[in-house]
């Protein structure tokens, strides 16, 4: 006896061109088959094709996903409606997404050197690698783009407010700080600067958030963060604050 197995099925518009393959169009076929559909795919090779498809349809992008012959919308809508995120309205623009992957990242990179280096993960090595592996990556964020970091870092950083230049040396100054402390090197440079620029840190975030209670994004990974102003931000600034104290007192107090 034959049983009947009903499948779901999806239609898919997007657009397929000679030079141009909508990715948005590729992540909806395959979140769409994933989810168990069988995806009616419709390529728009050219762009006349493109704009009368919206144009029959009233939509302003592609690709276009129907299912049950409703409309459920693009890539952003699709995610939506399985539930993967929340609706439009109810979306935040606050993530900490980017400071979990440095920090997750930076941690590996520092667990892989102490194995190398020692024979084990688990050493004071590795946990002054992953401060001072965290503060070179987070310094990459800010030089990618030093304009626009340093316009978000005025917004409550309390030096940089006084004495402007100041936003724009802070990310080379970390970057120095933490290359060098991965090295191990030129402690009576490297521990000085990431004392002040650290401690500086500390009061400006601890004055605007604790004290003032504004609400405001961190520049801490760079000048297009969402990460808002706080914990985080705190953390980077006493991390430095604790390696510029501990280098020079295991250099020259401890050896």
């Amino acid at each position: 006896m034959q049983q009947h197995v009903s499948t779901k099925t999806a239609s898919l518009y997007r657009m397929v061109m000679p030079d141009h393959i909508c990715p948005y169009g590729l992540k909806s076929k395959d979140l769409l088959e994933r989810r168990g559909y069988t995806v009616d795919d419709h390529h728009l090779e050219t762009r006349q094709e493109t704009d009368a498809f919206m144009d029959e349809h009233g939509v302003k992008t592609t690709p276009q996903t129907f299912i049950d012959g409703e409309r459920v919308g693009g890539y952003d809508e699709l995610r939506v409606h399985f539930g993967i995120d929340p609706p439009k309205e109810e979306q935040s623009d606050t993530t900490y997404q980017p400071v979990i992957a440095i920090f997750s990242v930076a941690a590996l990179l520092a667990l892989g050197l102490s194995w190398h280096q020692y024979g084990t993960p688990l050493t004071l090595r590795a946990a002054e690698w992953f401060v001072s592996l965290s503060m070179t990556i987070l310094a990459i964020q800010k030089l990618q783009d030093v304009e626009s970091f340093s316009t978000m870092f005025l917004n409550y950083d309390l030096l940089a407010r006084r004495w402007v230049p100041y936003a724009k040396i802070y990310p080379f100054a970390e970057a120095l700080a933490g290359a060098l402390m991965t090295a191990g090197a030129l402690v009576v440079l490297s521990a000085p600067v990431a004392l002040f620029i650290g401690t500086i840190g500390v009061v400006s975030i601890v004055k605007a958030v604790y004290i003032d209670r504004r609400e405001l994004k961190c520049a801490c990974v760079g000048g297009a963060s969402s990460v808002p102003l706080g914990f985080v931000s705190l953390t980077e600034s006493l991390m430095m604050m604790l390696m510029g104290l501990w280098m020079p007192l295991k250099a020259f107090v401890l050896s």
